[in-house]
């Protein structure tokens, strides 16, 4: 992937993607990025097909490489995000019963577990493409969301169609703008 920036207009708002020579590090929501050097702009034709392919329902795993940046323990969360399966969901508390206990901070209480995994979905810094948005409070409600709520409901709505085997409907994207 040639490092740089760009912005694909998604049926969500714009999405602003910053890769390195290493791969893709960030996929920013509207409002989320910093001010970015114009002459760093380029092309990323896999990212925009794979995007495309995602957003008309085609795509049910993205094959990019990726340049996280984090700590140990939001690695393996990350990685764990990559395992649920397009149009399912898990909640945090489920996530923090897959990782090894010696992977928390030392003393932490396992109650706390299931918070410490949620600061680390939070921090995902390429949602939709690792998705993060696939999880969901204990009680099945939806919760804290860096694009906000309607666009977690939107992509859960979409996997949710693409599931079933039913096309993602005409006006999704017309009706999804209409939410920003």
């Amino acid at each position: 992937m040639e490092p740089g920036w760009t912005v694909y207009e998604s049926p969500i708002g714009p999405l602003t993607a910053i890769a390195s020579t290493t791969g893709l590090r960030a996929l920013h929501f509207p409002g989320r990025s910093s001010r970015l050097d114009e002459t760093a702009r380029v092309r990323m034709p896999e990212l925009t097909k794979q995007l495309d392919r995602y957003f008309a329902g085609e795509l049910r795993a993205f094959d990019l490489e990726l340049d996280l940046r984090g700590g140990a323990l939001q690695k393996i969360v990350w990685g764990l995000l990559l395992e649920i399966p397009y149009g399912k969901t898990t909640s945090y508390g489920e996530l923090a019963g897959r990782i090894e206990p010696g992977a928390y901070p030392e003393g932490l209480e396992p109650y706390k577990r299931a918070q410490v995994v949620g600061a680390a979905v939070g921090r995902t810094p390429t949602p939709i493409v690792v998705p993060c948005h696939r999880v969901i409070g204990a009680d099945g409600s939806l919760t804290g969301y860096g694009g906000g709520l309607h666009r977690k409901r939107a992509l859960l709505g979409l996997e949710e169609r693409g599931a079933a085997g039913i096309d993602p409907d005409p006006i999704w994207a017309t009706r999804q703008q209409a939410l920003l």
